[in-house]
């Protein structure tokens, strides 16, 4: 476990995740506490991330993992913790590199702490998208953000604040945590982090996603400059 000092959660926002939910709260539960919030699952998520030994938010129905999130966020603030590190509960974040995170922020606290994965790593659509999208949000923003859609974050407890009042869902909610950094003048770090894909089949469709991601980009210039959300 960590060493003992203001607490810092392992928030795992999940759907239908429970045939690989239970070894990622063990996991995690190694090294932090852990905060499962299933977001209306039809299986047996929050069951099985019970019986792992994880705290467990219930929402119905599916809201989508901005609002697991904010859920999170707010359980989180509730119980006094000092951050969170969001991982995902499909087995794609390693739940052994948590240290790394807590290792960041006790060396420099700060308020978001980004894992980079590597893009030569990833399957070649994934790879074309996220290259895209590093590009149109660092154009928009004015600052290099290598890595914009990792889910596998440190999110400290001024930001969690301030996202509560998100209307953003998916991925766009991570990216405006990262304009909201930068707006308020909070520095982004980043750890290095596995970049781990199974054998599933993305359902990514490039073109419609590098024009949802430039609509993204420009509320995200938005904020940046200071004009709400």
């Amino acid at each position: 476990m960590t060493e003992p000092g203001p607490t810092i959660l392992a928030l795992i926002p999940a759907h239908d995740e429970a045939p690989r939910i239970g070894a990622v709260v063990r996991a995690a539960a190694a090294h932090l506490p852990v905060l499962v919030v299933d977001d209306g699952s039809r299986d047996g998520t929050a069951e099985a991330a019970e019986a792992a030994g994880a705290m467990v938010l219930r929402q119905q129905p599916n809201q989508g993992k901005g609002a697991a999130l904010r859920a999170g966020f707010a359980r989180a603030i509730a119980e006094g913790a000092l951050a969170v590190v969001t991982l995902d509960g499909d087995g794609q974040h390693d739940p052994a590199e948590l240290p790394r995170f807590v290792a960041a922020e006790r060396e420099r606290p700060g308020e978001l702490i980004v894992g980079r994965r590597d893009f030569a790593r990833m399957p070649l659509v994934r790879r074309l998208s996220n290259t895209a999208g590093t590009i149109v949000l660092s154009t928009a923003v004015g600052h290099w953000i290598p890595d914009n859609q990792s889910g596998y974050r440190l999110v400290g407890r001024r930001l969690m604040a301030e996202m509560l009042g998100s209307r953003e869902d998916g991925f766009a909610f991570e990216v405006e945590m990262i304009a909201v950094s930068l707006r308020e003048g909070w520095p982004i770090r980043w750890v290095p982090i596995s970049t781990i894909y199974g054998e599933e089949r993305s359902h990514i469709r490039p073109l419609h996603h590098l024009r949802e991601f430039i609509g993204v980009s420009r509320r995200a210039r938005k904020i940046v400059r200071g004009g709400g959300r």
